[in-house]
């Protein structure tokens, strides 16, 4: 890099970055005072943000209003969704942004040099010169507008972030965080909702919305990042001219204010709302929280993300243990956030009651002072050290590029000191300190500076009250119908006419020459050769292997696969309750704590999952496995293949109080996910009414296995035997050698080093029976409605195609593209409010479409029946033709990591598909003509003709449609 040449910077410092094998620069620009850094490499999945230091002095949710609509047009971008076009028309790994509650981060990832430069320039042009200035409707339509149909009908309020955050309040796990953050630090920033109150937004006007722009948004509050392999002179030469050149050096105070130390602990309470059906009792959340020093010191900082895995996340942990044993909640929860200025240590107790809290803290507080005294378990100091320094080395953040994770990290100094944005890319040292200080007393010196003797702290807990939301939304009602009433004849009319004036707006398309604007690449830009899949079929000791050869660090990803295709319907959610017990009770040579220890020693982690592959040539046809994954050095293969046999064939299911907490711990993180995720929930329930695969979804990880969980844990004493002899059975029979495949990623010495350790691990499973006849499901049409104490719905309609005589084409992976984000995005998401839409379409048939956070119902169904016409009427040239094929080979080349690509070899493997068959697809993917996308109407008018819908939705709403549903019931 010849930063000699670059005049118009500053370089602050350079730092070998040996820890991610990485060259830093830190770099200020100096006639805008904007802060850049780079971190450069051989990593080709390029990175690039911009982001804004944004505090708040309310909770009207500006940054995240504006986060949404600065992507809404620009000057030299002028289309009215230059996000969603990119999304559509660009090889991006990574393009969205992001609201925290002290700054807002725009970043994009692309392992294409002239797509990259691309995404940067819509990116920063929509951050410097965006459309908001010209264009009210925008602020309308993302933030908050009342709307009245016409003259007769109720005044309401609409928008996109509104909805989003009326979702995000309906979530309890969402309002204690918030109350806990603001608790902490009544006097800063953090005392406001970033995200926007629902009951707040609409005080926002669009000239304050405006002038936080102003403000905040200037090069000189700005955090550049650059990362990977690219000629980082032309990048800066490019921001410089294009960009930071045009600004002038201002002051903007945007400083992030500490909080001061509170002189006692504070109490606050707080409802939340329930369904009716849902008991007052044992449904309340306590937490104990505490501000712990500030991000800007490292060592404090990762040791206790140490002190998080040994007093509370592990199992076994002794805060939650103690907590546990005393009845005091049926999953604890919390942890170490050092997302905010001053991290936040915290303790939560789900399912508890509100009397309980005095002895909530009690317990907390004894429990610290005998660790204090009697000293910290130092296999468990250990093993959370190792277990952090291994995710740091691996990298691996499944669909995040890890460049992403790095620039994020940098935001975690960086914010709080101009200076220091690669403080925690240096941890491997601090981490061997850490390790060195285990036997010197000086974690318990950290528990009783920072946890006992600190009296910064907030007591905090959210009670349920039935109703609550309804309650509310009455009080909105009547509300708006008084602000009606005061309004007059003329401002009556000129709100329907605004109303009407919005929805044209939105209907209106951005004009071609527009649209010509975006940047694109061509057809001919796209590599035509599928990605190879790089497995071999081989046996290792016996044992059928698919080997996917590839370099992966010196780290055996190895997964044990066994049969369980034979596994009847009345079983299945039972292996979903033995996915939970495995690795978490007590087994012949371990308690369950010291297992736990064991495996951050020794391993990357080792869990469990239940996966099924449908066959892409049989219909019905299918391979389900219950896998045990791990992650093992090279090293380390001979003992964490010792831990694997401890599990599968030591675990001793017998310790009844540890059952109990296993499934309560279950059914709370299944509650949490039925309403955070009810998208892909409600989907997986709507495809369950025809289609095996999704049936088998539903039982061992949906709202069937929910069902059977809640029922265990309420009749537990009836039932404790009868479950601890089915899982003692489901273990003899599934974990044998005739059911098992191995799957490992690794090199050719890894390979080599399996095949002579593997011996022992086999001595010690018995052969068993090989799987009997595949189980046929009993699908039947149910069309639920699930009542939730929830503001919003999440719609799903399903149907299958291949049943209707349709085969799977390439061009299903286009319409995805086509319906996401051009007609269910105008329709779901721009014109009705909801804050997400999706669709898919499986290679078995199986098909759904979805919303996210959505405000309506009826008429979103009624936009799912629109789909056929769309189709039928759609038109494209070939610029518009070959935007929607870039994003679909954006979306099939997404970079993978050594564990992923093994799992895709499997899953070629188990669902039989060829490479010829992939590069067919993606030949139809490249080839595609209007035509095809046309020609696929008959085949969404097959899937929707089965008219299989399942709805998660408020209490009211769903009720108000029953006539929808052949069966409306309560979601827990």
């Amino acid at each position: 890099m010849n930063l000699a040449a670059l005049t118009a910077y500053e370089l602050i410092k350079e730092e070998n970055l040996t820890d991610i094998h990485a060259k830093g620069y830190l770099l200020r620009h100096k006639k805008s005072g904007a802060k850049i850094s780079l971190i450069s490499n051989d990593d080709e999945n390029k990175v690039f943000y911009i982001g804004f230091r944004t505090p708040v002095e309310d909770s009207t949710g500006v940054p995240h209003i504006i986060e949404h609509t600065v992507l809404c047009g620009s000057d030299k971008f002028p289309v009215k969704d230059p996000f969603v076009e990119l999304v559509k028309g660009s090889l991006n790994t990574f393009l969205n942004a992001m609201t925290y509650p002290d700054k807002t981060v725009y970043p994009v990832a692309s392992c294409n040099d002239k797509d990259f430069a691309n995404l940067m320039d819509v990116y920063l042009d929509a951050v410097f010169h965006p459309n908001i200035y010209k264009k009210e409707e925008i602020f309308k339509q993302e933030g908050w507008h009342y709307e009245l149909e016409d003259r007769d009908a109720p005044v309401t309020i609409n928008g996109v972030v509104y909805n989003e955050m009326k979702g995000a309040f309906s979530s309890p796990e969402g309002v204690l965080d918030r109350v806990v953050l603001n608790s902490l630090f009544p006097d800063t920033t953090y005392s406001n909702e970033s995200g926007g109150d629902p009951e707040v937004i609409p005080e926002l006007t669009y000239e304050q919305y405006l002038d936080f722009h102003r403000k905040f948004y200037h090069p000189c509050n700005s955090y550049i990042y650059l990362y990977g392999n690219m000629d980082m002179d032309e990048k800066l030469e490019f921001l410089d001219k294009e960009y930071l050149s045009h600004y002038d050096k201002i002051e903007v105070d945007s400083t992030i204010q500490l909080q001061a130390p509170f002189e006692k602990p504070v109490t606050i309470s707080k409802p939340y709302s329930i369904a009716s059906s849902e008991s007052l009792e044992d449904n309340a959340y306590l937490s104990y929280n505490v501000a712990i020093g500030t991000n800007l010191e490292s060592e404090l900082t990762l040791a206790f993300d140490v002190l998080d895995y040994a007093l509370l996340s592990a199992p076994g942990a002794p805060l939650k243990q103690a907590l546990i044993d005393a009845g005091i909640g049926k999953d604890i929860m919390g942890g170490f956030d050092n997302s905010t200025l001053q991290p936040i240590f915290s303790v939560v107790a789900k399912n508890a009651n509100k009397e309980d809290e005095e002895k909530f803290v009690g317990i907390i507080e004894d429990t610290l002072k005998k660790i204090v005294k009697d000293g910290l378990n130092r296999k468990s100091l250990l093993a959370g050290i190792n277990s952090e320094e291994f995710k740091f080395r691996e990298a691996d953040y499944g669909n995040f590029p890890k460049g992403l994770i790095y620039g994020l990290s940098c935001m975690d100094s960086w914010l709080y000191d101009d200076d220091e944005p690669f403080l925690y890319l240096k941890i491997l040292d601090v981490f061997a300190a850490l390790k060195e200080k285990i036997e010197t007393g000086y974690f318990e010196e950290l528990i009783q500076k920072y946890l006992l003797d600190n009296s910064h702290k907030s007591y905090v807990s959210i009670e349920p009250e039935k109703g609550l939301n309804a309650r509310l939304e009455k009080e909105l009602e009547e509300k708006l119908a008084a602000y009606k009433k005061d309004l007059s004849e003329e401002e009556i009319d000129k709100l329907v006419e605004d109303t009407k004036h919005l929805k044209q707006y939105q209907e209106e398309p951005s004009p071609k020459e527009d649209l010509m604007k975006i940047p694109m690449l061509k057809r001919q830009d796209m590599k035509r050769e599928a990605q190879p899949l790089v497995y071999e079929k081989v046996s290792c000791n016996g044992i059928e292997t698919i080997h996917t050869n590839i370099y992966s660090n010196g780290i055996h990803y190895l997964n044990l696969m066994f049969d369980i295709s034979d596994i009847t319907e009345e079983e299945l959610p039972y292996l979903g309750v033995l996915k939970a017990v495995l690795g978490y009770m007590d087994t012949e040579h371990y308690n369950y704590a010291d297992l736990a220890n064991e495996i951050n020693l020794m391993t990357g982690g080792i869990s469990s999952q239940i996966n099924i592959y449908a066959d892409t040539k049989k219909k019905d046809s299918f391979h389900a496995k219950y896998e045990v994954r791990s992650k093992i050095l090279y090293q380390n293969l001979e003992e964490g293949l010792r831990l694997l046999s401890e599990i599968l064939m030591g675990t001793q299911i017998t310790d009844e109080k540890r059952l109990y907490e296993i499934l309560a711990r279950i059914k709370s993180r299944l509650q949490m996910s039925l309403s955070s995720a009810g998208h892909s929930v409600s989907a997986m329930r709507a495809m369950s009414y025809f289609s095996p695969v999704a049936r088998f979804n539903d039982l061992v990880g949906g709202i069937a296995l929910y069902r059977t969980i809640a029922e265990l844990e309420e009749h537990f004493e009836e039932k404790k035997q009868f479950l601890m002899d089915k899982l003692r059975s489901l273990t003899e029979k599934i974990f044998v050698k005739n059911r098992l495949l191995i799957s490992l990623t690794a090199d050719a010495e890894g390979y080599q080093l399996l095949e002579e350790k593997f011996p022992q691990f086999l001595t010690v499973l018995p052969d068993g029976e090989k799987e009997g006849e595949a189980v046929t499901f009993h699908c039947e049409k149910k069309n639920e409605g699930f009542l939730d104490a929830s503001k919003v719905q999440y719609v799903s309609r399903a149907g299958n195609y291949l049943s209707k005589g349709y085969s799977y084409t390439g061009a299903l992976r286009i319409l995805k593209v086509i319906l996401s984000y051009d007609y269910l995005w105008i329709n779901v998401r721009v014109k009705g409010g909801a804050y997400g839409c999706m669709s898919g379409f499986m290679r078995n048939g199986d098909a759904y479409f979805t919303s996210y956070r959505d405000p309506n119902l009826k008429s979103t169904n009624e936009i799912y029946e629109g789909i056929p016409a769309y189709l039928r009427a759609f038109d494209a040239d070939e610029r518009d033709m070959t935007k929607y094929i870039i994003g679909t080979v954006s979306d099939m080349d997404t970079p993978l990591n050594p564990a992923a690509k093994g799992m895709r070899s499997v899953s070629a493997y188990l669902t039989n598909i060829s490479y010829e068959e992939l590069q067919r697809e993606r030949n139809e993917v490249l080839d595609a003509q209007p035509e095809n996308i046309k020609n696929l109407a008959v085949l969404i008018e097959a899937v929707l003709a089965q008219d299989a819908l399942c709805v998660i939705g408020a209490e009211e709403n769903v009720e108000a449609e029953k006539d929808m549903f052949l069966e409306v019931k309560n979601l827990y």
